[in-house]
C-alpha cells in the first residue's frame, strides 16, 4: 500500500528537533510521498535540503503563501519565478487568500493569486489552494482564470457541498486531511456524495492534526486516521482508498 501527503509543512521548525525520524515514521506507515507546499523565500533553502535528504520521496512546490503578502510581495514573486526558471517544481502553491488574519491585505492578495495562477499556465503546472473565509474571493478569481489549463487542488476543504461542488468545476481536486475526523468538521456529512475521483489526502502538518491527536503537532503518520475515516465513509477499504487518492495525486503532481 502506497499513501500520499499531498501536503505536508516537513521542513517546519515544529519538526526541527527529530524531522528524519518523523518522516521515517511516516515511510513506515506506507506514508511514503510527500508534497511540499512553499511559503515564501525563507523556506526556500530548507526545502531544497529536505529533497536532498529524501530524493525519493519528497517533491517541492514553488510560491508565495496568502498569509505572507506582505508589502515586500513583488519581490517575493520575483524570487518564485527565478526559482521556476531555475529547476522543476511539482505544482505552484500553495497560493489563495486567507482573509481570517488580515483583511486589509485583499487587494494583493488577489494581485498574488492571480499572477501565480498565470505562473502556473505558463509552467503548465497545478495550482495549490489555501482558502481561508475566502471561498467567494477565491472562486471570483478562479472564474475568470477557468480554462483547459486550470487545475489543481483545493488545499484543506472545509466548504459545503456546494462549494466542494463549485471547486470541482474549476478542475480542483479536495485535499482532505485531519477537519475530516473533527465532530463539527462537517464535510463528513457530504463527502460520501463526492466522487472520490475528486479526493486526495493531506495532512498540512504541523497543523490540523486529525483525531485523536487534535490539538497536538500533526505529522505525516497521522494521516493513517484520515485514511480509516474515508474508508468508513465511502465503505471501501483502506488500501482502494490509498490507491485510488494516490493515483488522484500523480493525475495532478504527473509525480
Amino acid at each position: 500500500m502506497i499513501i500520499t501527503d499531498t501536503h505536508t509543512h516537513l521542513y517546519s521548525e515544529a519538526f526541527d528537533v527529530d524531522r528524519k525520524e518523523m518522516i521515517q515514521r511516516a515511510i513506515a506507515a506506507n506514508v511514503s510521498r510527500f508534497f511540499i507546499p512553499a511559503i515564501d523565500s525563507t523556506y526556500t533553502e530548507s526545502m531544497l535540503q529536505l529533497e536532498a535528504d529524501f530524493p525519493d520521496n519528497v517533491h517541492l512546490m514553488m510560491g508565495l503563501h496568502p498569509t505572507h503578502v506582505k508589502e515586500n510581495y513583488k519581490e517575493e514573486l520575483a524570487h518564485v519565478e527565478e526559482m521556476l526558471a531555475k529547476r522543476t517544481f511539482v505544482a505552484i502553491g500553495e497560493i489563495g487568500i486567507d482573509l481570517y488574519w488580515d483583511k486589509t491585505t485583499l487587494g494583493i492578495q488577489q494581485d498574488a493569486f492571480r499572477y501565480q495562477i498565470k505562473l502556473a499556465k505558463k509552467y503548465k503546472l497545478p495550482i495549490v489552494i489555501h482558502c481561508r473565509d475566502a471561498f467567494n474571493e477565491i472562486f471570483e478569481i478562479l472564474e475568470e482564470e477557468k480554462d483547459d489549463t486550470l487545475f489543481g487542488i483545493f488545499h484543506c476543504f472545509t466548504g459545503n457541498l456546494e462549494q466542494a461542488r463549485q471547486a470541482i468545476s474549476y478542475n480542483m481536486k479536495l485535499g482532505i486531511g485531519g477537519v475530516v475526523t473533527f465532530k463539527n468538521g462537517k464535510i463528513d456529512q457530504f463527502l460520501n456524495q463526492i466522487d472520490i475521483k475528486h479526493i486526495v489526502l493531506e495532512t498540512d502538518s504541523p497543523y490540523l492534526a486529525p483525531k485523536p491527536f487534535r490539538g497536538k503537532r500533526n505529522e505525516s503518520s497521522y494521516i493513517i486516521k484520515v485514511l480509516e475515516k474515508l474508508s468508513a465513509i465511502y465503505e471501501v477499504s483502506e488500501e482502494e482508498i490509498a490507491k485510488i487518492t494516490t493515483q488522484n495525486s500523480k493525475e495532478i503532481f504527473r509525480q
